[in-house]
């Protein structure tokens, strides 16, 4: 089993040999704009894909599905929509599954909970995605585990660390937890996904779990980088359980 991160959230899961794409930012650097709700005039991303325009679309032709958590434009951009085949299945939550019907996707696979899909295992999991008003303003989110007989990987999605991560990592056991880190935060209000300290929070509460991070460094409202958290890990001792991708990294995943 094979993870690679992209960029962002983009992330190419490969688990018993099927391809799973998950919230797919495919537009070229600067392409989505300013970040609303914030005092940034940098253009998002702020990085380009790793790899070129025609590699890109070799790697779209080898896709099995795509997972979407949620519709915002670093899950979900207008490339995505344009360059995906509109016949490849997309597993989503059923709140999203007719706006993405709409853009002319014609499998769209609704998880409202469970159901199994090919040898997996495919649940949603519930996050919050903020705090307060900006968290009602950035609307509801999911996440996803995947699970097979030989393993099972939980993508947390965009959301901080509350009760209800504790209770989804209880039920599911996940051998693989991925979130977004970054402590990505609006001119007001708390950070909207993972701080350092959710994090180490996350692997605290799962200490025989491997914890991969993402979401960092692509779009401008985050607000601690790659080398920030790398340093908290250290100071926390958790260099053996917690790891952060680069862009273009592909790792290896254990299994049982």
């Amino acid at each position: 089993m094979k993870l690679q991160l992209w960029r962002n959230a983009t992330l190419l899961l490969n688990i018993d040999g099927i391809s799973i794409l998950i919230d797919p930012m495919l537009g070229e650097k600067g392409s989505m704009g300013k970040m609303p709700m914030t005092d940034s005039e940098l253009l998002n991303p702020l990085v380009n894909l790793p790899f070129s325009k025609d590699e890109l679309l070799k790697k779209l032709q080898g896709i099995d599905a795509v997972a979407v958590t949620h519709l915002h434009p670093d899950h979900w951009d207008a490339a995505a929509i344009e360059l995906l085949d509109k016949n490849i299945p997309i597993i989503c939550s059923g709140i999203i599954s007719d706006q993405i019907s709409k853009q002319g996707f014609t499998n769209v696979i609704a998880v409202n909970d469970q159901l199994q899909w090919k040898n997996i295992e495919i649940s949603t999991t519930k996050g919050q995605h903020g705090t307060g008003e900006i968290g009602e303003k950035m609307g509801i989110v999911n996440g996803f585990v995947f699970k097979t007989e030989h393993t099972s990987v939980y993508i947390a999605g965009d959301t901080i660390w509350y009760d209800e991560i504790a209770q989804e990592i209880d039920k599911h056991n996940p051998q693989h937890i991925i979130v977004a880190g970054g402590a990505a935060t609006f001119s007001v209000g708390d950070p909207i996904i993972m701080t350092s300290e959710d994090i180490v929070k996350v692997c605290e509460h799962a200490p025989e779990s491997t914890v991969w991070i993402t979401h960092l460094e692509a779009v401008s409202h985050c607000r601690e980088d790659r080398k920030f958290i790398q340093g908290k890990i250290t100071e926390k001792g958790l260099e053996n359980q917690c790891f952060i991708l680069k862009d273009g990294e592909e790792v290896s995943l254990k299994q049982k």
